[in-house]
């Protein structure tokens, strides 16, 4: 987790152990569930007091050394824990140190980090915005990261400025039952696979879930809400669209017309910010996932909506059976990941990944699916309909009529000796030339690959040096993404 905002959620989901499957479906049944839920995911006495008394020690540590340097300073919890919403098992707490805003970055950055280290000793140096400290205390993972002290979130100077205002906020409106239902709530999220605002998953936060069972009521009217939602969804729990020039309300069609400052499927606007949608990093397919179970869920309640898939690792046989059956041709790029975080690698993949399919499409050899994923190396995964075509291509030139385009596209052709034409069908001209590439390979071993928009250090990557593996090859992908794999052949909403 980075600390840009320590409500994000995590990506690493937690597994309950269970014999049990599916309920009645019935009203009793959806409410046998979730109370079988709660009684996992809510953390025992034991629990409690072991991280009171953690969260105790930090803040003294943390007080005696930032008000020794600013004695303005103070400290705060802030994240799940200070809002009681985590969930059993959870073993993060986040302290801020908040400076006022009258000091220098520079002087923050450094007073943070100082701060930090005599509060964690065995601690170290994370980057976000800007640095801060992590380490392990009790068993506990912390965060012990700076910020400013600001009269309110929109006058933040760094994203992590406006997280206690998160926390202030949800405690003014969370009680013991609505915290139970976040709790419920967050581990549906992570058995469904979309819990996490990370780059990777693009999924729901910890402070997007909360929002949402706070603004719907409960765990169950959201997935009722949610069963029939029509993105984009717009909410906007402190109605800032009626008070500011700058929000839009929802797309109804009176202004369908209109230019809102958002453009996601889900627009939950920050009660704290207006200027700032808490679900911008939600992926159209994550809003579509949640969807999709919360029906699920209404219509057959079961315990293992709860608990995170996890396919099992896919043999080599199983992978041919698989190319076999579907008759289409694997293509892979496969090279060295360059050594960034995450958050900063999987948006620049994802950039590859379209640049490289976008070109495949326009070259003729129809994209069926294609993914990218990461380990000690990266890939980008592209599934073909069309590995081969023929020598020649047509290329459509302007209506005869239009003679200055007509006459220089003629001009272009007519004397190659390599084309067909041009000749003339209906009103316009027409030439077969040769092809750029015939094969989806040679495209892909050429200089041409490093032309599609490549995210910066992908390309950089692909100079330096890259293996093409099509077809039957891509199995030697086993040893490192066997279950990256499996997820491709056995895809699920």
């Amino acid at each position: 987790m980075t600390p840009e905002d320590a409500d994000r959620g995590g990506s690493d989901p937690e597994h309950l152990e269970s014999n049990d499957d599916t309920a009645e479906n019935d009203d009793s049944s959806f409410e046998t569930v979730v109370a079988r839920i709660g009684e996992r995911v809510d953390p025992d006495d034991d629990e409690r007091e072991a991280l009171r008394e953690a969260a105790t020690a930090l803040i003294e540590r943390a007080e005696s050394a930032a008000t020794e340097r600013c004695p303005e300073a103070d400290v705060l919890q802030v994240g799940s824990t200070a809002r009681d919403t985590w969930i059993s098992g959870d073993r993060d707490i986040d302290i801020f140190v908040r400076f006022p805003p009258d000091l220098e970055r520079d002087t923050l950055e450094e007073y943070g980090l100082e701060v930090g280290h005599e509060t964690l000793p065995d601690g170290h140096e994370e980057y976000a915005e800007h640095p801060y400290v992590k380490g392990i205390f009790d068993g506990f993972d912390i965060d012990v990261v700076p910020c400013f002290r600001l009269e309110s979130a929109t006058d933040i100077r760094s994203a992590v400025d406006r997280t206690p205002f998160h926390t202030q906020y949800l405690n003014e409106r969370l009680d013991d039952n609505l915290a139970a239902e976040v709790r419920v709530t967050k581990q549906f999220a992570k058995g469904i696979g979309v819990y996490g605002s990370d780059l990777r998953t693009q999924g729901f936060s910890g402070y997007l879930t909360e929002l949402l069972v706070c603004e719907y009521g409960g765990f169950r009217p959201l997935l009722e809400a949610a069963s029939d939602w029509k993105p984009p969804i717009w909410l906007d729990p402190e109605g800032h669209e009626r008070a500011s020039e700058t929000a839009s309300p929802p797309r109804t069609p009176e202004v369908e017309n209109g230019d809102p400052p958002f453009d996601d499927p889900l627009v939950v606007i920050d009660p704290t910010d207006p200027e700032r949608n808490v679900a911008a990093v939600c992926s159209v397919e994550n809003v579509a996932r949640f969807q999709h179970y919360a029906r699920k869920m209404l219509e057959s309640p079961s315990l293992s909506l709860f608990e995170p898939h996890e396919p099992a690792p896919l043999e080599d046989d199983a992978l041919e059976a698989h190319l076999t059956n579907r008759a289409t041709t694997p293509v892979a790029v496969r090279f060295e990941a360059p050594d960034l975080v995450e958050d900063q690698l999987y948006p620049q993949l994802r950039k590859s990944l379209e640049g490289v399919t976008d070109k495949l499409d326009a070259y003729g050899f129809d994209v069926f699916r294609a993914t990218t994923f990461a380990d000690e190396t990266a890939v980008i995964f592209a599934e073909l309909a069309v590995t081969e075509r023929p020598a020649l291509e047509r290329h459509d030139g302007p209506p005869v009529h239009v003679r200055n385009h007509a006459e220089g596209f003629f001009e272009a052709y007519a004397d190659d000796p390599d084309a067909y034409g041009p000749f003339i069908e209906d009103d316009r001209y027409v030439t077969e030339r040769e092809r750029e590439f015939t094969t989806a390979l040679e495209f892909l071993e050429s200089d041409r690959l490093l032309d599609v928009g490549l995210g910066a250090h992908v390309e950089t990557a692909l100079e330096d040096e890259y293996d093409v593996l099509v077809g039957e090859e891509i199995i030697g992908l086993l040893a490192e993404f066997d279950r990256e794999l499996a997820r491709y052949y056995d895809p699920r909403p």
